[in-house]
């Protein structure tokens, strides 16, 4: 956290919090979630939120950063030392994809460029636990990859930030500007080949 955002209390409540919480913000969105709703959820009282959570941006941010890291992990959760490139991309993809169409992604997007001025902290706690996050476990896997033989990248770091920027074509932005509401499995299956085969064409050995 950083100096604008209080130390986050951890006591024997403390995940069933972030459990109802979840349940709710993804139901209601920030808005629409009530610290009334949110505490009953939870099957806690509002004093007891509020004692690991005095605002609701915080607990937010929490329940987000958790999610995103989460996400990541499960996304990355492959031996980077015997998968080859193509398979390892290709199955990190649709994990990576499962989340970006969620309809919990899209509202923590929408929140962190909607409040980023007022509550810079909030962006930034999406960023370090979300995007920074993929962006380290794909560059030690792409330096695996590069000590074998089988990527040749200078810049490991911006070519695991492209990567994640490829999987966004097409399918994120429509979904975030409310063009479509879901992706068909064709659409899917289409930007994920691609993003894997144009990351290839530049930086496959």
């Amino acid at each position: 956290m950083d100096g604008n955002t209080p130390e986050i209390k951890r006591g024997r409540k403390y995940d069933q919090v972030i459990a109802g919480a979840r349940d709710v913000f993804l139901a209601q969105g920030f808005e629409g979630a009530s610290v009334d709703l949110i505490a009953r959820e939870a099957g806690v009282s509002k004093a007891t939120l509020y004692s690991y959570f005095p605002d609701k941006r915080i607990l937010f941010i929490e329940v987000a950063k958790q999610e995103c890291a989460s996400q990541a992990d499960r996304a990355l959760q492959v031996d980077a030392t015997d998968v080859p490139v193509r398979e390892m991309l290709t199955a990190m993809s649709y994990k990576m994809m499962e989340f970006l169409t969620s309809n919990f992604a899209q509202r923590i997007f929408r929140i962190c460029v909607a409040e980023s001025d007022r509550f810079p902290e909030l962006g930034r706690e999406f960023y370090a636990s979300g995007p920074k996050l993929l962006e380290d476990r794909l560059s030690e896997y792409f330096e695996h990859a590069c000590e074998r033989g089988e990527l040749k990248i200078d810049d490991i770091g911006l070519a695991a930030m492209q990567f994640q920027e490829l999987m966004k074509s097409e399918i994120f932005v429509q979904m975030i500007f409310n063009i479509i509401e879901k992706p068909t499995e064709a659409q899917v299956d289409r930007v994920i080949s691609g993003a894997v085969d144009m990351f290839l064409a530049r930086y496959g050995a």
